[in-house]
């Protein structure tokens, strides 16, 4: 009987062995099999990404008016088309003076070309220059240069193409608002029951703390970001009329919203900004001074400003933020880019509230410095147990 209890004993222990081996391979093949996902139906899934990141950020509105006793579908309605008259009033504002650069573009592009013809000529004469040094190492002639082929027309735009194009921008547009209204004025309860539904073990109650936290974090790391990147674009207008360029409202404008965007926000605007002074003023000490004040702005912004306020909140690990970013850019473009921060956000705040996640949070957190972090000492533990010599039998 002990013989045949102790086989019994050893046998599931390689039955555990074995299933421990397949959890790695499986949990790589589930993450491949998400990202292709993400790929091939992103068309379907980044609307609805944005319409939850929107429900997230304006929930904290629409659950202050319910506390007031105002029903969640009503504050939702009013809620969005506050935003929508905010957002459609920020354009007419801007669209004048947008339109007036996008008509004098084929302009704007002559003057560039002829400011830059210097230096292309500089560039010309290196290259002819390192050819013939090249030449005079080879003992055959060189053959002649094929000419370059005839650069081919341009396709003007049909107004059928923009027709079609504005016409997916407005349904994209309507998708987002339509089920960011939905998610309003469902609120974080009807959210739980959905995450609890199909998860065995998951409470309701348990799903609500989660959401609630993912919320309240996602909120304030927009809010606060908003608020940061307002006064960027104040800061731009203001020294872009101080600088004398034209237009300066339309270039504050610009520099707030592409801030939303990490990392390549503030190098477009940066590259706008100084496309612009090229093309406006006829100095490139001009030119230079409205470079360095925008980039000195944005490095006030970037390396002083957010982190005060909005990195010790996120306290995220910036190697993996970069990691996500560019992932998010790979598979969605720049809704990807935006996407990634908040995905990462709300993956730490669940991990760090769920039994079993604190795994998960210490590796999306910042290795600090000193002693080891938990996932650390997890690591160096299975270490020593896989390396310690066994028994014999």
């Amino acid at each position: 009987m002990t013989a045949v209890a102790a086989g019994d004993v050893g046998a599931t222990e390689d039955d555990r062995r074995e299933r421990r081996s397949w959890v790695v391979p499986l949990w790589i093949v589930a993450i491949l099999t998400a990202i292709v996902f993400c790929r091939l139906a992103r068309e379907t899934l980044v609307p609805f990404a944005f319409s939850l990141l929107f429900a997230l950020v304006l929930s904290g509105c629409v659950e202050f008016l319910k506390a007031r006793h105002v029903p969640r579908a009503i504050s939702a309605l009013l809620l969005l088309v506050a935003l929508a008259s905010a957002v459609g009033g920020l354009l007419d504002l801007v669209w004048s003076p947008a339109q007036e650069w996008l008509a004098n573009a084929p302009h704007t592009l002559q003057t560039i070309e002829k400011r830059l013809r210097p230096a292309r000529a500089l560039v010309q004469q290196f290259q002819d220059t390192a050819k013939r040094a090249t030449a005079l190492g080879i003992a055959a002639p060189a053959a002649p240069a094929a000419a370059p082929p005839a650069a081919a027309p341009a396709v003007p735009v049909s107004a059928a193409t923009l027709l079609t194009e504005t016409g997916s921008i407005m349904q994209v547009a309507a998708t987002v608002l339509i089920f960011t209204l939905f998610l309003l004025a469902a609120g974080p309860p009807t959210l739980a029951r959905m995450a609890a539904a199909p998860a065995r073990g998951l409470h309701a109650v348990h799903a609500l703390n989660v959401i609630e936290a993912v919320r309240v974090e996602v909120g304030r790391y927009y809010a606060t970001l908003g608020l940061i990147n307002f006064g960027l674009g104040a800061l731009t207008a203001v020294a872009m009329e101080l600088l004398g360029m034209p237009t300066p409202l339309l270039w504050g404008v610009v520099a707030g919203l592409l801030n939303f965007i990490p990392y390549i926000g503030s190098a477009m605007t940066l590259l706008v900004l100084t496309t612009v002074a090229l093309v406006t003023f006829s100095t490139l000490s001009h030119v230079a001074l409205v470079f360095a004040s925008y980039a000195g702005l944005a490095a006030i912004e970037g390396q002083i400003v957010q982190p005060l306020f909005v990195g010790r909140r996120l306290d995220l690990n910036p190697v993996l933020v970069f990691l996500a970013v560019w992932l998010g850019g790979a598979l969605w473009g720049i809704a990807g880019i935006m996407l990634a921060v908040p995905i990462l956000v709300a993956t730490k705040v669940a991990a760090s509230h769920s039994a079993g996640g604190a795994v998960v949070a210490e590796f999306l957190s910042p290795s600090p410095s000193g002693a080891a972090t938990p996932l650390e000492r997890t690591v160096a533990r299975a270490r020593r147990t896989a390396t310690r010599p066994r028994n014999a039998a």
